[in-house]
């Protein structure tokens, strides 16, 4: 949901900033909506990854171990 709440905001924000961005692009536009869903698609793996990750060592551990240590 995070993720998600991220890209609804940051999407119009970077289209409204595009205009900072052309003489930086060279045979895109700035307004590129391939780029933009590159983007966002990205951003959904990383975030996916960072939680996987952690979830998945998480549950390796014993539950009764992790409850001792606490």
């Amino acid at each position: 949901m995070l993720a998600l709440s991220g890209i609804a905001i940051g999407v119009p924000v970077a289209l409204g900033l595009t205009h900072l961005t052309k003489s930086f692009l060279f045979g895109l536009q700035s307004n590129d909506p391939t780029v933009f869903a590159a983007a966002a698609l990205a951003l959904l793996v990383v975030r996916a990854v960072a939680g996987w990750l952690p979830a998945r060592r998480a549950a390796r551990i014993d539950p009764t171990t992790a409850l001792r240590y606490e």
